[in-house]
């Protein structure tokens, strides 16, 4: 399983681990990275001093490549790019925002950086502000998604045609059939969140893990669409953004109700009622709780076993 996105980022299996605010911590990221996978801290959800713990502990825990996701909107973002430059991490994943802000001065650093996008006009603006690679995030997915709605099946062909950088897909993938799926529509990697959250070395609350082994299909949908879309699982404070944006309120008045810590609250803290439990709708598909390593040998499996079974039921 060689390819672009292995060679570019120096790792065994072009599989990226999603660097998922209250779920991606050192434990998380060394894992992936130790077991052939590039690991990402979740730097959205991190004082920049928590920031720097992580990177020092990820890098006492693997000397394999690791990197972090950083939200272009975070509010403190001069000092994590700082700490990031400080601690020479190899690589850089960028959401949420203009790529062209950050992506020179971490190239002229020796940095490798990657912008997530949700649709091709965007990941032809990330190609422009050069980058190194681009995610193409469908609508399936947990984190901030796109408010076109546009699913992976859409969304990596067209991102496809309309760069010609290493293209990794995430969004409704957890499996290895869904990792030859992608490949199948023109990526060259794939990056997950949802299964590596539902990872023992996962940092979010045990009570929170439990119940995405139980959620079915449905049970999770795409909201704040005025603010920054997340998907969140349907509880308490989900039917009270359901109804809020029902009734038309702006987001300043979303923005009141989200209020301060609610993510932390959910899926660190695990208050599953009142909490913002952000997920993909792959979980619906999972209903176990494994170690890093366990994942990763079944993903690389699965993928094999697909693309035997294609081979042989070819047209």
């Amino acid at each position: 399983m060689t390819n672009k996105v292995a060679e570019l980022f120096g790792i065994t299996y072009p599989i990226v681990q999603g660097g998922m605010v209250w779920c991606s911590g050192w434990e998380l990221a060394s894992a992936v990275s130790n077991n052939g996978g590039l690991g990402l801290l979740g730097s959205g959800s991190m004082y920049p001093e928590v920031l720097e713990a992580h990177i020092v502990k990820t890098k006492n825990a693997t000397d394999k490549p690791f990197g972090v996701n950083v939200p272009l909107l975070y509010p403190s973002i001069e000092q994590h790019i700082e700490t990031i430059l400080k601690h020479k991490v190899p690589i850089v994943f960028t959401s949420a925002g203009n790529p062209k802000t950050w992506t020179a001065k971490l190239k002229d650093a020796g940095i490798t950086v990657v912008h997530v996008v949700s649709s091709s006009k965007f990941a032809a603006k990330a190609e422009a502000a050069g980058v190194d690679a681009i995610v193409a995030e469908g609508f399936e997915a947990g984190g901030h998604n796109g408010r076109e709605e546009t699913t992976t099946l859409t969304l990596i062909p067209s991102v496809k045609k309309a760069t010609s950088l290493p293209l990794i897909a995430a969004g409704g993938i957890g499996t290895g059939s869904a990792i030859a799926a992608a490949q199948a529509l023109g990526a060259d990697g794939v990056q997950i969140g949802t299964r590596f959250a539902m990872s023992r070395e996962a940092s979010c609350h045990p009570d929170f893990k439990t119940l995405l082994t139980k959620l079915t299909e449905g049970e999770t949908q795409l909201s704040l669409k005025k603010l920054a879309p997340v998907r969140l699982i349907k509880n308490k404070f989900f039917e009270a953004v359901f109804a809020a944006e029902s009734a038309g309120s702006t987001p300043e008045a979303l923005r009141e109700l989200l209020g301060k810590g609610r993510a932390k609250k959910g899926m660190f803290e695990g208050n599953l009622d009142e909490g913002e439990l952000e997920i993909g709708q792959v979980a619906a598909l999972l209903d176990s709780i494994e170690p890093v390593s366990d994942i990763m040998h079944a993903l690389v499996d699965e993928y094999r076993t697909s693309i035997a079974q294609l081979a042989h039921n070819s047209f």
